[in-house]
C-alpha cells in the first residue's frame, strides 16, 4: 500500500478522468504528479439499428456507473483507501455524431456516432459553401442532413451536442464544450478560438426557409478552452455518477473534450510541429499547423488542440477491431487445443510472429473495413483478407498483412499531409495496441516513414489524458485565485505544454523507433497493392 497515495484519495485530492470510447468506458484517478492511483472501465459496444450505429443513453449511464464503481474498487485494493471526493473530474468521449434535444432536454433521436456515413449530400453541400472540408461524421452534416431530409424532429430541435457534451451537462449543469470537441461539431475560427462567425452565417442561409428552428449558434454549445472553468459537479451528477452517494459534489470540472483532444494530451503533442496517432476502434492521426494547409483536400480536416490551435486530422473509421478479431480466432484455437491463452499473451505472441513477415507482408493484403471509410470511398465496409496465388501465406504473413491493414487508409492520408509539406519534430503514438514493445509502433515508423515515440502512459489513452486536462483546468483555477487575471483568460498551446512538461511529463521516458529502411520500401511496396486492391474491396461491398 501506498501511503501517499492513501492520504491522496482520503483528502479528496486526487483527479478523475473518464472517456466513453467505442468499446470501453475507462475512468482513471490520477494524483498530483499525474501517476495513475487506480482504474477502472466497462465494455460496451455500438449496435447497428435501423442501418445506423447508436448506444442507447441507458447505457451511457450504466456503463459509466460500471467504470466508476470498478475504479473505486481499484482504488481500495491497491491503497485502502476509500474514494469519497475528487479536486477535479474531466469528460470526454468519442467525437463529432449527432445527439438532438428538444426544449425539455429529450432526446429526439438515437445517438448517431461517428461511425455512420449516411450524410454524404449533407457534407458536400457543405464543404462546397464553407470552402473547408466538412467530413460525413461532423455533427453539423448529421444535422444538415437530418434538414434535408426533412426528419420529423428538425423543427423540435433545441441544442445539438457531443457524447461527452451530453455527459458532462449532466454532472455539472454547464452545456459546453471544449474546443477540440466542439471543433468536430461546426469549424472553429482560430484568431477567437470559437465557432467561424462567417461559417454560421453561410449554414443559416443554407438552411433559410427550412424546418430548422432558430440560427444555428444557438442550437450549439458554448466553446471552452483547456483550462477555463466548465462548472462543478453538482449534487445531482454526483448521484448519476455514484448512486451509492458516496462521492460527494464540488470537483471543479474541466471542458469536456472529444477523444482525439485527449490523445493529444496523453502524449504531449499539444504544439505546432508535434502530432500523434491514436489506435483504437478507429485509427485517427493529429498533426498540429504551423500554417494554414494550401487547399482542400478530403482525407484532411482541421480541427483543434484542447488549447485551440489548429490541427489537421486524418481520420480513419476502422482501427484495430479486425485486427483483435484475428486475435480472438487464435485464441480460440488455443482454447480448443487444451492451451487457452489470455488476450495479453496472444497479443503478444502473434505481433512478434509479424516480425518475421516478409516487408511487404508476402502481397497479402488485409482489409480491416467493418465500416465504410470515406478516404477510400467506402460507404459500408467489408473485412477481406486478398492474397494471390503465390503469396507466401504464413502466419507471420497474415499478422504483419493484418497490421499494416490497421495503418492502410491512416496511411493514404498521411501521403496528402506530405504533399502540403507540413513539417513534423515528432510522431507520437497510443492506444492498447502498443503495449507489445517494438511491433506496433515499429510498423507504423515505417508507415509514416518517421520516428514514432511511445511513452510509458501509452496504453492508458485518453482517460489519463482528460483527468491531465481536469488537473491542468485545476491549476489554472487556483492560479487564478491566487493572480485574479483578467475574467475569461485563456490558456494558449504553449501554456498548456508548458503545464504538461513541467508537471506531467517532466521525468517521463518515450521509447522511438526509427524507421528501418526495408520495413519503410516494404510498406510502401504494400500501399500501391493496397490502393490498387480498393477496387476489390468495393465490389465485395456492392455484392455482399
Amino acid at each position: 500500500m501506498s501511503v501517499d497515495a492513501a492520504t491522496v484519495i482520503a483528502d479528496g485530492r486526487a483527479v478523475l478522468g473518464i472517456e466513453l470510447g467505442s468499446t470501453r468506458i475507462k475512468a482513471c484517478l490520477i494524483g498530483p504528479d499525474a501517476a495513475v492511483l487506480a482504474t477502472g472501465s466497462h465494455e460496451w459496444e455500438n449496435r447497428f439499428v435501423d442501418r445506423r450505429w447508436t448506444y442507447g443513453l441507458d447505457e451511457v449511464w450504466s456503463g459509466l456507473q460500471a467504470a466508476y464503481t470498478d475504479l473505486v474498487s481499484d482504488a481500495s485494493g491497491r491503497h485502502d483507501a476509500a474514494l469519497a471526493s475528487v479536486s477535479a473530474i474531466g469528460v470526454s468521449a468519442m467525437m463529432h455524431g449527432y445527439l438532438a434535444f428538444d426544449a425539455d432536454g429529450e432526446l429526439l433521436v438515437p445517438f448517431r456516432t461517428w461511425r455512420n456515413t449516411s450524410t454524404g449530400p449533407a457534407a458536400e453541400a457543405l464543404t462546397t459553401s464553407f470552402g473547408v472540408n466538412i467530413p460525413l461524421r461532423w455533427s453539423i452534416a448529421h444535422l444538415y442532413q437530418a434538414v434535408l431530409d426533412g426528419e420529423e424532429h428538425v423543427p423540435a430541435i433545441a441544442s445539438v451536442t457531443t457524447l461527452a457534451g451530453y455527459v458532462h451537462e449532466k454532472l455539472t449543469g454547464r452545456r459546453v464544450l471544449g474546443v477540440g470537441d466542439a471543433s468536430g461539431m461546426f469549424p472553429i475560427d482560430p484568431s477567437t478560438r470559437d465557432y467561424d462567425a462567417d461559417l454560421l452565417g453561410r449554414f443559416d442561409a443554407l438552411a433559410a426557409d427550412t424546418a430548422l428552428p432558430g440560427p444555428v449558434r444557438s442550437l450549439l454549445p458554448d466553446v471552452l478552452v483547456a483550462g477555463e472553468s466548465a462548472g462543478g459537479l453538482t449534487e445531482a451528477g454526483a448521484r448519476l455518477l455514484d448512486p451509492s452517494g458516496a462521492l460527494r459534489p464540488g470537483a471543479v470540472a474541466a471542458p469536456p473534450e472529444g477523444d482525439a483532444g485527449t490523445g493529444m494530451v496523453a502524449t504531449r503533442a499539444v504544439v505546432p510541429r508535434t502530432g500523434n496517432v491514436s489506435a483504437g476502434t478507429s485509427i485517427f492521426a493529429m498533426v498540429v499547423l504551423e500554417r494554414p494547409l494550401a487547399g482542400l483536400h478530403h482525407e484532411l480536416d482541421v480541427v483543434t488542440t484542447p488549447a485551440g490551435d489548429p490541427v489537421a486530422m486524418v481520420h480513419c473509421n476502422n482501427g484495430a477491431s479486425e485486427l483483435a478479431a484475428w486475435v480472438g480466432l487464435f485464441r480460440r484455437f488455443a482454447d480448443a487445443a487444451g492451451r487457452p491463452v489470455d488476450a495479453d499473451t496472444a497479443f503478444d505472441v502473434l505481433l512478434r510472429e509479424a516480425l518475421e513477415g516478409d516487408a511487404d507482408a508476402g502481397g497479402l493484403l488485409a482489409y480491416n473495413h467493418l465500416a465504410g471509410e470515406p478516404i477510400a470511398g467506402l460507404s459500408e465496409g467489408r473485412p477481406l483478407l486478398v492474397r494471390s496465388p503465390d503469396s507466401p501465406f504464413t502466419l507471420a504473413n497474415v499478422i504483419r498483412a493484418q497490421l499494416y491493414g490497421v495503418y492502410g487508409t491512416l496511411a493514404l492520408g498521411m501521403r496528402v499531409l506530405a504533399e502540403e509539406d507540413v513539417a513534423l519534430d515528432r510522431m507520437y503514438a497510443h492506444g492498447g495496441m502498443f503495449r507489445t514493445a517494438g511491433v506496433a509502433q515499429r510498423f507504423l515508423a515505417a508507415a509514416l516513414d518517421a520516428p514514432v515515440a511511445v511513452a510509458g502512459t501509452a496504453s492508458e489513452g485518453g482517460a489519463w489524458g482528460m483527468a491531465v486536462l481536469a488537473a491542468f483546468a485545476a491549476h489554472r483555477a487556483a492560479a487564478h485565485t491566487s493572480a485574479a487575471p483578467a475574467a475569461g483568460a485563456a490558456a494558449s498551446g504553449a501554456d498548456l505544454d508548458d503545464y504538461l512538461l513541467e508537471s506531467v511529463f517532466a521525468s517521463t521516458t518515450f521509447d522511438t523507433a526509427d524507421p528501418e529502411p526495408a520495413d519503410v520500401a516494404g510498406f510502401a511496396a504494400w500501399l500501391d497493392r493496397y490502393r490498387a486492391g480498393l477496387a476489390v474491396e468495393s465490389a465485395a461491398v456492392d455484392a455482399l
